[in-house]
């Protein structure tokens, strides 16, 4: 559409009314998907009608949700270059909220998969990894920072064309009352970094477009998920492609669950987070 032709169609509230109710029905490349069950990428094996979320997201961009208890949430990396800082809080208690060192200390585990819980520093499990198909991921370096995304890209902004991940943190948390003090370090997915034996952090990269990974909520969570590109990712553009995003009702992990009995310290931390349900009433 030409610039005239755009002037035309807006040039009087009710022409900008009915140009506006034309745009009805029109789908985007990255949008979320309303109701959710109309999404076009429901994921194999999940009914559309228990999905409470379904969204595609473009890298460079955000989104946020609050989820209940049981949800279970898949993140698809459409094109193999996408990177997904992910932060969870308690919903409840926004206070109580994803800690990374924890996350890898208390499994004995450094590097995110399946059955990973992701822990609280109240030593409460907010999620579980349930699948992952990519193997790819990082706990120790978080997301794009301003300062970083300035001097590789020379901007950092949301509006720019490279927003750091911090940038796009502090506006998802801005829309739930949160401010950057809030925020903790994240953890990213389908961008992968090892640890050589002197401690280099070595980047893996991607393990290759249509990987997903799948968590379920343990707690009511407050989820934030920022895309862009990985801290320690050598390529000099700005690289950083789709994420899928859908969210269903399920159920938590719960007593008798492998999950639940994994390891003495890992069993402790859902006896604290089933303690916490309790005290709650839920």
């Amino acid at each position: 559409m030409t610039a005239i032709t755009q002037e035309h169609h807006t040039a009087t509230v009710l022409s900008a009314r009915d140009d506006a109710r034309g745009q009805t029905g029109r789908r985007a490349e990255a949008m979320p998907y309303l109701p959710a069950s109309s999404s076009p990428y429901v994921p194999a094996g999940v009914d559309p009608d228990r999905l409470v979320w379904a969204e595609t997201v473009a890298g460079g961009n955000y989104t946020h949700r609050v989820v209940a208890r049981g949800t279970h949430l898949r993140l698809d990396d459409v094109e193999g270059t996408g990177c997904a800082h992910l932060l969870l809080f308690n919903a409840l208690e926004p206070g109580e909220r994803l800690n990374v060192a924890d996350t890898m200390k208390i499994p004995w585990q450094a590097y995110l998969g399946a059955g990973h819980p992701l822990l609280s520093g109240d030593g409460r499990v907010l999620a579980t990894v349930l699948a992952d198909d990519s193997g790819h991921h990082d706990g120790f370096c978080g997301s794009l920072s301003d300062a970083a995304a300035r001097a590789k890209y020379g901007a950092s902004a949301p509006q720019s064309a490279s927003p750091s991940g911090r940038a796009l943190f502090t506006l998802a948390a801005a829309k739930h009352g949160l401010t950057p003090r809030d925020l903790p370090p994240s953890v990213s997915f389908f961008q992968g970094v090892r640890v050589d034996a002197d401690g280099t952090l070595t980047f893996t990269g991607s393990a290759g477009p249509g990987r997903s990974v799948e968590l379920v909520a343990e707690l009511p969570l407050l989820v934030l998920i920022a895309t862009s590109p990985h801290p320690l990712d050598p390529r000099p553009g700005y690289i950083n492609g789709p994420l899928r995003v859908h969210a269903w009702r399920g159920e938590p992990t719960t007593a008798g669950d492998p999950r639940w009995d994994a390891t003495p310290e890992i069993h402790r931390a859902y006896l604290n987070t089933a303690d916490y349900l309790t005290a709650r009433g839920l």
